[in-house]
């Protein structure tokens, strides 16, 4: 009896020990797809959309060297939750794409990114909820441009006086990592055909200006400003030791031209100098965003404040100029092989859905690469967002 009771002790002891180390490595968030470290693999580029019938959809792609190196170097995998997030399932995936965001135009669904890293423009169609979709074959079924290395990633569409604007950059000369990307906008009037080329209208180019405090911008947000105007605000790539910056670019009426004021537009923006998702809650009236904040503890520990990505706040503005942090959602102290990044998301109610790319511990404790190598594609959802429960 005693010898089966001793067993019984030890069972017990092993099964808490490893709920216990299992619980110290959950994720915050829900796993929608996930890559073990060893492989090289990671994952990037996280879209969210909800359907009007409540269905979410997400896309993503996976990228590192092992990707570069294999027969298919570029692809997003598309998957779809029925149950509000709580589970996920692979439902397609699309050869020679990456880096798209997804978007409802007219109840349809679309996504936009391009060929590869440094690609052709393109855009896509799906009439059965993301489980098919139109090929970009040509100039009149989504091939939009071939002209440069265009570079983007998820970033929001919106729709103003008539037209459908969205940010992009191409790199050129066609070299390096941020120092030659030009800012633009690419927009088409809303009662054209999205997949056709001509259909959209290209703005002139920027090129960030070296005596500029900071290397680049990058994956610019399209909206609208209390004035009525669209603005482009960019990812600004800066060494310093601050908390972050963005930058707002000027968008004419007719989409043609983008203008910047160093003087003017350089935006004090927690989490501006990583990727970001700006929309506009009608209710609030303010501007809402999912961002890397970086906590008082925590400025200047790195030269960029773009490297520090382990903490996920959720912050407002009702100008875009002036940003406050309504609360921290997820922290860890881990800087250096944890980050929550790249979130795109969606108001749902009283709620805003979430993905992220994630990189994080495996349940054996493993570490991710580094904050930067995602090992996770998560799911997260903000509740009521709309109640201030700020946290330092």
């Amino acid at each position: 009896m005693k010898k089966i009771n001793f067993t019984i002790f030890l069972l017990l002891i092993i099964t808490l020990s490893s709920f216990a180390k299992d619980k110290k490595y959950k994720l915050p968030g829900i796993g929608v797809y996930h890559m073990h470290p060893d492989t090289e693999i990671y994952l990037g580029s996280p879209s969210i959309i909800v359907l009007e019938d409540g269905t979410y959809v997400a896309t993503m792609d996976k990228f590192g060297a092992k990707v570069r190196e294999s027969e298919k170097p570029t692809q997003t995998l598309v998957f779809r939750s029925k149950n509000k997030g709580k589970s996920w399932k692979h439902i397609s995936t699309l050869e020679n794409s990456f880096w798209g965001n997804l978007f409802l135009f007219k109840n349809e669904l679309y996504l936009m990114g391009t060929s590869g890293g440094y690609g052709d423009l393109l855009i896509r169609k799906s009439l059965d909820g993301g489980k098919t979709w139109t090929e970009p074959k040509d100039k009149n079924t989504g091939l939009l441009r071939q002209d440069e290395q265009y570079h983007t990633a998820p970033v929001p569409v919106v729709i103003h006086n008539g037209r459908i604007y969205r940010a992009i950059e191409d790199r050129n000369p066609p070299e390096e990592w941020g120092v030659n990307f030009r800012a633009m906008v690419i927009s088409a009037p809303v009662d054209s055909d999205l997949l056709k080329a001509s259909s959209w209208e290209t703005s002139n180019r920027i090129r960030y200006n070296p005596d500029w405090k900071g290397k680049a911008w990058l994956e610019g947000n399209v909206v609208v400003n209390p004035e009525g105007q669209v603005v482009n605000i960019m990812r600004n790539e800066i060494s310093d030791k601050g908390p972050g910056r963005a930058c707002l670019l000027k968008v004419s009426d007719d989409g043609k031209k983008i203008s910047f004021d160093p003087e003017t537009g350089f935006i004090n923006m927690p989490g501006g100098s990583t990727k970001f998702t700006i929309r506009f809650d009608g209710k609030t009236n303010k501007y809402w965003s999912v961002a890397n904040y970086i906590p008082e503890e925590w400025v200047g520990i790195r030269p960029n404040p773009g490297g520090m990505r382990n903490t996920l706040a959720l912050i407002s503005s009702k100008d875009l100029y002036n940003w406050e942090v309504e609360r921290v959602l997820i922290k860890h102290k881990d800087f250096k092989n944890v980050g929550f990044q790249y979130p795109d998301w969606q108001f749902d109610g009283k709620d805003i859905v979430t993905l992220i790319r994630t990189a994080y511990p495996e349940p054996d404790g493993t570490p991710a690469h580094n904050f930067h190598d995602s090992n996770y594609m998560m799911f997260y959802r903000v509740k009521n967002f709309r109640k201030n429960k700020k946290t330092k």
